[in-house]
C-alpha cells in the first residue's frame, strides 16, 4: 500500500468513527419519537443470499476490488458451512460479463468501461474461498438488487422460505437495495453486518445503522448461525 493510499484509509476510517458518534444523537431521536428500529425477527426457513462476492469486487488486482473484504468473505464462509449443516439454500449473485452492449441504461460493474479495463471472465466468478456447490443457486443480476429482474423471488417462493441473511457487498449498494426489496416482498430481512462490506468504511457504517432502523435486522455472524440452529 501507498502512502497515499494509507492516508486514504485513515482519512475513511477517522470518518467512520465520526459518523458513529453523529449516529448516537440520531438513534436518540428515533427512539424518542419512537419511530423506525423495529426488529423483523428471524424467520422460520431463512436462505443465505451472498451477493457479489466475486473476484472483482474481492480481489484488489481489480479496479472494484479491495482487500477490506477479507474478513466478510472469511465470516460468509462460516455462515455457509453452518447453513450446509443445516440445509439451508444458498444462493449467490454475480454481474453477468459481456462487452459493452446497446443497452447502457444500467451501468454495471461489468461492463467495459474506463473504469473497469482489466474486468474479465474471472472478475465475474465466485471468490473460491466462498465457491457454490452443485445444489447452490448463482444468479447472475443486472442490477443492485439481487431481486430485480431475477428469478430469485419465485425460487425462495419454490424452497418454503420466509427470510433471507444478506451478506455480500457493497453495504451502501447492492446490499441496501436487495435488503429494501426483500422487505417489499414481505420476506424477513435479515443483514449480517460481518458478511458485508464497501469500499468505504463510512458507507458500510451508515448504511448499517439506516437499514437497521428502516428496513432489515442488522446482526453479527454468531447471531445469524444461531439462528440456523433453533429454527
Amino acid at each position: 500500500m501507498t502512502s497515499i493510499d494509507l492516508a486514504e484509509t485513515n482519512t475513511d476510517l477517522v470518518a467512520a468513527q465520526q459518523l458513529e458518534a453523529a449516529m448516537e444523537t440520531i438513534d436518540a431521536y428515533y427512539r424518542s419519537r419512537g419511530i423506525f428500529q423495529d426488529r423483523f425477527g428471524f424467520g422460520r426457513r431463512p436462505a443465505i443470499l451472498v451477493v457479489d462476492f466475486a473476484n472483482g469486487w474481492t480481489d484488489e488486482a481489480y479496479a472494484g476490488g479491495s482487500r477490506r473484504l477479507d474478513t466478510p468473505v472469511e465470516n460468509t464462509a462460516k455462515l455457509l458451512a453452518a447453513g450446509r449443516e443445516q440445509g439451508t439454500p444458498i444462493v449467490y449473485t454475480t454481474s453477468p460479463w459481456r462487452p459493452r452492449t446497446a443497452d447502457q441504461m444500467f451501468k454495471s460493474a461489468a461492463d467495459v468501461s474506463d473504469g473497469f479495463r482489466t474486468w474479465d471472465e474471472h472478475a465475474c466468478r465466485i471468490d473460491n474461498r466462498l465457491e457454490p456447490r452443485a445444489e447452490d443457486l448463482v444468479i447472475e443480476k443486472e442490477s443492485a438488487s439481487a431481486f430485480a429482474g431475477t428469478h430469485l423471488a419465485g425460487y425462495l417462493i419454490s424452497q418454503q422460505c420466509d427470510s433471507v441473511l444478506i451478506t455480500g457487498c457493497s453495504t451502501s449498494a447492492c446490499i441496501r437495495a436487495t435488503a429494501t426489496d426483500a422487505k417489499s416482498l414481505r420476506l424477513k430481512p435479515v443483514l449480517v453486518g460481518d458478511c458485508c462490506g464497501d469500499r468505504a468504511a463510512a458507507a458500510h457504517v451508515f448504511t448499517l445503522f439506516d437499514i437497521q432502523a428502516r428496513f432489515a435486522d442488522v446482526v453479527d455472524v454468531e447471531a445469524a448461525i444461531g439462528s440456523l440452529v433453533t429454527v
